[in-house]
Order: C-alpha cells, then structure tokens, then sequence
C-alpha cells in the first residue's frame, strides 16, 4: 500500500485537485503494479479526462435552478395519476392529456401538461428513511445527500450546526466557482423549515460560511404574496456619498500598505485575502447584482407568464440570477412544510388547497420558468430540478408518519414520487422510471435523492465521489452515489 506523508488536501479549492474514492482506491494498489507515484499521477489525469469526456451530459451545466417543493406533493393529483384503482387511491381531480402521448397529468397542471416535451419527469423517485418521516430529516437528505441519526421522538431535527454536510450548492460553487462578480449562490423567498427548525440543509456547513448561500428573504407573512417586490439589497448597494473610482482608489491604497508590510502579508498569504477583497469589491462596482434583482422591470407579459405571487415572482428572479452569472439559485416553496393555505403537506383540504393554491402557482411558475429559459436559448446550459422531500401516500386518510389524515388528505410518502428535470442535456419529452398500479413503488428505475444529486454534480464535470474533508478532517464524498446516465440524451 502507497502511503502518502503530509498534509491532507482539505483546503485545496482548485477544480482540477479533487480527489475522489476511486483515486485512493486506485493509487491504493499502484504499489502491486510496479508504478511510480508521477506515473500514477499521469494516469490518474488522463483516466480522469477520458472518463469524464465520454459520459453523456458530463459539463454541460453552467448553473442550476432548484425548485424546491418543500412540504412534499402529492404525485397522484400532479403528474401520476392513476385510473382502475379504489376510490381512496384514485385522485379527486380529472385527468387531461399532454404533449406526450399516452401521458396524462391532473387538471391541476394545464400548462405544464402542455410543455411537457421539454423536461424529462422522473416517476420512479424512492427511498426508504432513516427514522422517522419528517420534513427536516428528508430535506436535509434531499439537500446534502446524507442522512442523519439526530432525530428526536417528535420527529424534529436539531438545528443547523457548522457540523453538517454542506448543501449541494455550495459544494458547486466551491469546485466551480462564478466567472462573472456574481452572487454565486442564493437562495429564496424563505427558508428550509419544518416547525421551529429552520434552516437546516440550507448552510455550507464544515466547508465554512465563506460558501453559504446568499439568503435572500424579504420581510412578510408567507401569505403575502407581493413580498417579493419589497427586496431589500442595501447591501449590495454603494452609499450615496461612496463612488465607484472612490472605492477602488481605496482598493490601491490597501495595495500600498499590504506592499510595506511583507510579514504580515507572509503570514496570510494562505488565506488568499486579496482574492476575497477583490471578488467582494468587484460585486458591489460592477452593479450585476443589484440589476438583477429588479425583476419589476420585466414587461407586463413575461411577468403574467410566471404568475403575479411570492412563487412566480422567486422563479423569474431565478432566471435573471443565473442569466447574470449566478451558479447556484434554490427557489424554496414559499410556504413552511407542516402549515396549511398553500402549502404542500396536505394532511387535510387537499381537494381545495391543491386545486386554488398550490396547483395553479407550481404550473404557471414552473411552466413560465421552463418556457422562458428554452425561448432565451439558456435551457441548455441551465439544470432545472423541481422535486420535494417525498410524495404523499397511495391511500387518503390513513396514517403513515404518525399525523392526522382526513378522508381529504394524504401522509408523508418516500417510497415512490415524482420529480422533473430539465436543461443541460438531459433529455426532451421523456418518462423516466415508472410506477406501480397505486403509485406506491417504482416499477422500473427506481432513483434516489442522493442519486439526483450525483446527476447534477455529473451536470457540472464534477465526480459525485470527489473527497472533501469535514469538521475533524476525514474524508468524505460530495455524495455516495453516482449520476443517472438514462436521464441524459
């Protein structure tokens, strides 16, 4: 076994210094070979390239738009409904057809229905929880890909901690980072949450708050469904009194000091603070930001096509986000997990809730969302996921997760649901996976989250196994799992 002295590589933040299982593994065994570590290192490089080249869909991502269902939809009165099947299973609302043929979806998504040859839906997504079924154990699963022991009698998780697995933004844009002074990661209107947890999955965790997301989340009840337009972005703004050539004339003064002082500079050369200053610099002169959040000044018909609330405004701000250079946008659903009125988690009143709340805001978004980027000639360097925790039980009324359920709602489901993703050459007018008679598990394909991590991190060139090192320095993998090939054209 091949020994390597000195330092891990916990602080390396250039792209081409990943290391991943495999590597280890391979470099492992070299010694039986005969190889040298330079001979090891060369083919490592050249193994790298021919590998990544030749998977479909490997690097075609620019940027990602997460469209977080939080609250888990239920798939049977989305996009997989079922016919022939009990009255308790079978979905209230009537099915239309779409641009695919044979594929049906409720009447819940007529928009959708109509430009679904542009996105691939996953009907196959499945997993089987670690503990209970709560909000906060799954979402932090879906945003991480790991699962956690930390779960209390309640359900609940504890709250965010320095300790936890990054969110998969961050992961990104610490291996790609923005070419463009460009937030890199935001993410909006609210966040994560489940009750009195909030927050979790949504950090950067043992990478260090330097990769947290930008958290953009404008004052107002989640009802209010004009908050979007009361963004506040002070500070990305320059003081009145402050001018650009001032700031930078600033910036040359540092230059002058940081010149004088070589030993202080020798004892933070390690922290590249340079680079830090500038890239903030950079951001607040350039403007990008600041332009790209007045989404208000989009015409009157691109505004209609996403939907006047807090959930289409979030989505067109998504597209201008990533359309300035922006890596990494989470568009979060605007309404707590376990809550009524527009929320996803229909334990009750699903056949009203579902049908003038939440139904109507997924497909004019969404579908504005989708329609907008492949008109721009952005879809196909743009990810777009929209997915949530889980999906809701096969069977109204009964109990799954511990809650209450009337004869009008469905419980918390992981064993089979439905997800939708888009752009970056996965491929066009596709049903991946399929469901069983009821929608209770996957036939054929089944995907898991950690999987559709993989799949995006494959989107982006980046191996899902590359190695990154937590809190106590070991060794961990961006996520154990590997892309989806089948998803791509």
């Amino acid at each position: 076994m091949l020994r390597i002295e000195g330092p891990s590589g916990k602080d390396l933040c250039d792209k081409e210094l990943g290391v991943s299982r495999r590597d280890i593994l391979r470099i492992g065994g070299s010694g039986v070979l005969g190889l040298t570590l330079g001979s090891m290192l060369q083919l490592q490089e050249a193994s790298a390239k021919s590998e990544a080249l030749g998977g479909a869909g490997w690097g075609k991502a620019k940027s990602v738009i997460m469209v977080y269902l939080q609250g888990g939809p239920s798939h049977l009165d989305l996009w997989d409904p079922k016919e022939n099947v009990p009255d308790n299973v079978k979905s209230m609302f009537g099915n239309i057809s779409t641009k695919i043929p044979g594929v049906n979806y409720t009447e819940n998504l007529p928009k959708l229905s109509q430009i679904n040859d542009k996105f691939t839906m996953i009907r196959s997504m499945s997993y089987t929880p670690n503990g209970l079924f709560n909000h906060t154990a799954a979402i932090y699963q879906m945003m991480t890909g790991y699962t956690t022991d930390k779960v209390s009698p309640s359900g609940q998780l504890e709250p965010p901690s320095p300790k936890d697995f990054p969110n998969y933004g961050s992961n990104i844009i610490r291996l790609r980072p923005p070419t463009e002074p460009m937030l890199p990661f935001v993410m909006l209107p609210r966040p994560l949450q489940e009750s009195n947890v909030v927050g979790k999955g949504g950090t950067a965790g043992f990478l260090g708050k330097a990769y947290d997301p930008y958290y953009l989340y404008p004052a107002g009840d989640d009802l209010d469904m004009e908050k979007m337009t009361r963004i506040k972005i002070d500070d990305l703004q320059l003081r009145p009194e402050v001018f650009a050539t001032r700031l930078n004339r600033r910036a040359k003064l540092r230059d002058l000091i940081s010149k004088g002082m070589p030993t202080v500079d020798k004892a933070v050369e390690s922290y590249n603070l340079d680079g830090y200053y500038d890239k903030a610099l950079n951001l607040i002169v350039s403007g990008r930001a600041r332009e790209a959040f007045d989404y208000q000044s989009e015409s009157h018909a691109t505004r209609e096509l996403y939907g006047r609330n807090t959930f289409g405004d979030s989505c067109l701000l998504a597209r201008r986000l990533v359309e300035a250079g922006t890596r990494v946008v989470e568009v979060v659903w605007p309404k707590v997990a376990n809550s009524d009125n527009h929320s996803w988690d229909h334990h009750q009143g699903l056949s009203t809730r579902m049908k003038t709340q939440s139904g109507p805001m997924l497909d004019a978004g969404l579908s504005g969302l989708l329609t907008d980027l492949d008109q721009r000639g952005m879809l196909d360097e743009t990810l777009v996921i929209a997915v949530g925790e889980f999906g809701r039980s096969p069977q109204r009324g009964v109990s799954t997760s511990g809650n209450s359920n009337t004869d009008d709602g469905r419980d918390h489901w992981p064993y089979c649901y439905t997800s939708v993703i888009a752009g970056a050459g996965i491929t066009r007018g596709q049903v991946y996976g399929k469901s069983d008679k009821t929608a209770s598990a996957p036939l054929e394909d089944p995907v898991h989250p950690g999987q559709l991590l993989a799949t995006i991190y494959h989107s982006f060139g980046i191996d899902p196994e590359t190695i990154v090192y937590n809190h106590l320095n070991q060794p961990r993998e961006l996520v154990k799992a590997q892309a989806v090939s089948g998803l791509f054209a």
